[in-house]
């Protein structure tokens, strides 16, 4: 069983998933920590940290999904490869910088539970993306 989650290519959904969210934490801590650091470190304004975070995360982020969680090549030009994950994943940051505004500002958030709540909900959206848009494959 260890072997098919973490070393064998596969299309099952639900590896690709546990994969995906083992990946995607990955990422998220990445992103948590340098959203922490260019915020109360270096005196950032959190919603410009959480771009300089995002891009971080992203490198990271695109490098493990695509040789580790869908394990796919679809796509012989890799710069057109990066750009389209970088467009998933902009779209993602989108949801996420609006997420994090409203938990924060609105509702009145510290700005690290604002990026809990919102990573989690855009977490969906990115996979979802990636998996059917990026990667030609059924949701189902």
């Amino acid at each position: 069983m260890i072997d098919k989650l973490f070393h064998k290519p596969t299309d099952n959904i639900f590896i690709q998933m546990f994969r995906y969210v083992f990946v995607g934490g990955t990422a998220f801590a990445v992103d948590f920590f340098f959203l922490y650091f260019f915020s109360d470190i270096c005196g950032i304004y959190y919603l410009i940290s959480g771009v300089l975070s995002f891009i971080i995360s992203v490198l990271v982020n695109y490098w493990m999904s695509t040789v580790w969680v869908f394990n796919q090549d679809n796509i012989d030009n890799k710069l057109l490869e990066f750009n389209l994950f970088l467009a998933i994943s902009t779209i993602g940051l989108v949801f996420t910088e609006i997420l994090l505004w409203l938990f924060t500002d609105v509702c009145g958030l510290h700005y690290l539970i604002s990026k809990i709540i919102a990573a989690a909900i855009v977490m969906f959206w990115n996979f979802i993306a990636r998996r059917v848009m990026f990667y030609g494959k059924d949701l189902f």
